[in-house]
């Protein structure tokens, strides 16, 4: 709460007196707070913010703005921008009863304009925002996201924000091919499984990943191979002849984490998933 001093000055005749100095304090009536729903992010995730301005005062505000960085920060000479408002996204509630929508800007800088607190109530802001090919991927990552709420009445801007950090979970998938597509009875075939890992930490043996299929046409015999190294059964995997039921023991599917690394012209994060890939080979 800032506090302002004031002195008088009396002329007369020639002659110059100063009166004392008084001391006053201004104090803040609005205040705000500017949080994430979710603590973490992945490129291309939708984060929804929520900011709160309540009004302790007597006298409502109205017409107030709240600008949006959108998380921007320095990039050698350039900004970066790393998220993206999601259009037609906002909703706006006066002492939790929903309103039309504020007036929007989508920037950056993301503007909201016509906010009204009641006296002693409170206004409440929720929109949606992407991460981009700018939000800074991998183990560390952050998005400092920074909001300004001004307008008549306010002595200062008021400034809040919130940081999320970069996801620190493995993210997998699965994709499984056939070669060759056509093959004659009795004719040999593999499957390929590519498993790809796009999150910032590795699977290892004790997260148990498990790869199931059931194989029809039923292959009998199968040889397996794991990034290329051969496996035994029981030891890797389990095979039901009879059934065609394949599955690989907990602990045995590995998959590196991924790699990033941002443009050092451009500043986009580029991610190169980490790679595990199983084969199954058998006669139909």
């Amino acid at each position: 709460m800032p506090t302002f001093y004031n002195q008088a000055t009396l002329s007369y005749n020639g002659n110059v007196t100063n009166s004392n100095i008084v001391t006053g304090e201004l104090v803040d009536v609005l205040s705000s707070t500017k949080t994430a729903i979710s603590e973490s992010y992945r490129p291309d995730d939708v984060v929804t913010y929520v900011i709160s301005i309540v009004n302790s005062g007597v006298t409502a505000f109205t017409g107030l703005t709240v600008s949006d960085d959108l998380g921007a920060y320095e990039f050698g000479a350039s900004t970066l921008v790393p998220l993206e408002y999601v259009d037609g996204s906002v909703r706006y509630f006066i002492d939790g009863v929903p309103q039309a929508a504020p007036g929007v800007v989508a920037g950056p800088p993301l503007v909201f304009s016509g906010i009204t607190v009641p006296a002693g109530g409170n206004a409440l802001i929720v929109y949606q925002a992407r991460a981009n090919e700018f939000a800074p991927a991998g183990e560390g990552g952050t998005i400092t996201n920074t909001a300004t709420i001004s307008g008549v009445g306010l002595s200062t801007p008021i400034i809040v924000e919130e940081t999320i950090s970069s996801n620190g979970d493995a993210l997998l998938t699965i994709t499984k091919s056939l070669s060759p597509e056509s093959v004659a009875e009795n004719g040999t075939l593999t499957y390929t499984f590519v498993i790809q890992n796009t999150g910032n930490t590795p699977i290892v043996a004790t997260d148990n990943a498990i790869v199931t299929d059931t194989f029809n046409p039923i292959l009998n015999p199968i040889t397996v191979t794991f990034n290329d190294t051969v496996w035994t059964e029981p030891a890797n995997y389990t095979y039901n002849a009879a059934t065609g039921e394949f599955a690989t023991n907990a602990g045995q599917i590995t998959v590196p984490a991924a790699t990033y690394e941002q443009n050092p012209v451009t500043g986009v994060w580029e991610v190169t998933p980490g790679v595990s890939v199983l084969r199954v080979t058998g006669t139909v």
